[in-house]
């Protein structure tokens, strides 16, 4: 049987759409019963956005609004704006070098709820921007029964994220996502209370938050931060601090880089 083309060490070879290709290739003729699925999904188109487009429609497809008109929908979206797919391209690469479960794009784009939740938001996020708020929200509707991930259309996120397993994350419609983030399952970015207005977190680049925490309130988490599962973040987090408690609390410093190392380990007493 043939494998995944297994890329994880060759982060300086060609694009991520040649190498996807050649990995659903791979996987066409060694495991025929998917090759009719791979060619319909990414064999078949000649870009990265033609691909995406075809297999976000088919997710959030359904009675209401068939596969054709999301298609067209998504298609639009990227059109408008060309840097959403430069940011797919640096999510699938984020996935690829800080999971170490990930063996290939193909395995990220086909499978990967946190990635493909996160593609869609990108483009409910541009007809959030182009004044068409009901239809935004109809696809953060599908997405969250989908895959159980719940990201307003308004929330700006930035290139270079990871949300790895995924299930359970809440962000909110004032919240922002730098670059080069990670965020696992069960995370809540969210406000406090009834107000309007901004009410929402700032996580700023390189941040890792651990599974299970809540981030809540108008407040800043800064530069290469590190969130410990399972805490409450109530208060602005200095940039470079490890943060863990309920109410969370400064615990130490952090690794140079712990949204891309992953290190979810306090220092011991």
């Amino acid at each position: 049987m043939a494998h995944l083309v297994d890329v994880s060490n060759d982060p300086g070879g060609s694009s991520v759409w040649s190498r996807l290709r050649v990995e659903a290739a791979t996987v066409a003729a060694g495991e025929p019963i998917l090759a009719s699925m791979l060619h319909a999904v990414i064999l078949n188109h000649d870009r990265l956005e033609d691909a995406l487009s075809y297999l976000l429609a088919s997710k959030v497809g359904g009675e209401n609004m068939n596969v054709m008109q999301v298609r067209e929908i998504c298609d639009q979206a990227l059109r408008e704006d060309p840097t959403i797919i430069t940011k797919v391209e640096a999510d699938a690469m984020a996935v690829l070098e800080r999971d170490p479960a990930c063996k290939g794009f193909l395995q990220t784009f086909l499978y990967y709820k946190g990635f493909l939740a996160l593609q869609a938001q990108r483009i409910s996020h541009q007809l959030w921007h182009d004044e068409r708020q009901t239809l935004a929200l109809y696809m953060q509707s599908r997405v969250s029964e989908l895959f159980a991930i719940d990201i307003h259309p308004a929330t700006r996120i930035g290139s270079g994220i990871m949300m790895d397993h995924a299930t359970g994350i809440v962000i909110g419609e004032t919240a922002q996502v730098g670059d080069d983030v990670s965020i696992m399952q069960d995370v809540t970015l969210g406000g406090t209370g009834s107000h309007r207005g901004d009410r929402h977190p700032k996580i700023m680049d390189g941040v890792l938050v651990g599974a299970g925490a809540k981030v809540l309130g108008n407040i800043t988490v800064g530069h290469h931060a590190r969130i410990a599962a399972c805490s409450v973040v109530l208060k602005d987090v200095p940039p470079g601090c490890t943060v863990a408690g309920i109410p969370a609390k400064p615990v130490g410093e952090c690794c140079p880089e712990p949204a891309k190392s992953m290190n979810h380990m306090l220092e011991e007493d």
